[in-house]
């Protein structure tokens, strides 16, 4: 499939993100709770990824260190050839609205703003230099919502409300979209359809997808999967 004009030239220097021994621990009390244990991988460009493992298993907690909303107690974390587990706050919020889309189970969505509004937001983030409000208004078209600019979140149904997400997720053009249970609040139908169009959006802009989900039809339809258990990445 040809890649859409939105999308940026794939960058040839290594890949979007290597997970060099990452370490997670929390201080509860008297007790340390290990979250993440010793793990590495990398993500090659234009692959998605499924994050798998139960409950507990530290998916959430390594997609928020990944996305830079939280930092590992030890390890690397390498981003777009950049390391971002010590950067100072500031430059890692410029760092994550740049590099870094993400989509969440329950869509995030502001729900004073029309669709077009809520894509438009992080071209208004400091520090990019790029505001092409128009690149907004061809994601929705992509993404099957050119007649719904205008309308606002309560009158979009769930799977409209996360294909404007993922829409908002992908207007700074991110080496990397980060996805955690995308599909947990959608029918399985609409599920279906949601992941379709990510792989849809993944042929056309080049994006690497990690997305975390207890979904087997999800991760199926995913170039290969990652399986946590008890903070440690295993063999399925």
């Amino acid at each position: 499939m040809a890649r859409s004009p939105l999308a940026a030239p794939l960058s040839e220097a290594g890949p979007p993100l290597s997970i060099r021994n990452v370490e997670k621990r929390v201080t509860l009390g008297r007790d340390t709770i290990n979250i993440l244990r010793g793990v590495s991988f990398d993500l090659e460009r234009g692959e998605v990824v499924a994050l798998m493992g139960p409950s507990g298993s530290g998916k959430s907690t390594l997609l928020g260190i990944v996305s830079g909303l939280d930092r590992p107690t030890a390890g690397e974390v390498i981003l777009d050839g950049e390391e971002i587990g010590n950067l100072p706050e500031r430059s890692l919020a410029v760092t994550r609205a740049r590099k870094v889309g993400m989509v969440f189970q329950s869509f995030n969505l502001i729900p004073t703003l029309t669709a077009l509004e809520n894509v438009q937001l992080p071209l208004h983030v400091p520090g990019r230099g790029n505001h092409d409000l128009h690149r907004a208004e061809q994601l929705l078209v992509d993404v099957g919502l050119g007649h719904r600019l205008n309308h606002r979140p309560s009158q979009l149904s769930g799977g409209e409300q996360q294909r404007v997400a993922v829409a908002r997720a992908l207007v700074v053009d991110p080496p990397l979209l980060v996805a955690d249970e995308p599909t947990g609040n959608l029918d399985s139908d609409t599920g279906r359809a949601l992941i379709d169009l990510l792989l849809d959006m993944r042929a056309k802009l080049g994006t690497t997808i990690l997305v975390a989900t207890h979904n087997d039809s999800v991760s199926a339809r995913a170039d290969r999967a990652l399986h946590l258990r008890d903070g440690r990445l295993v063999v399925a």
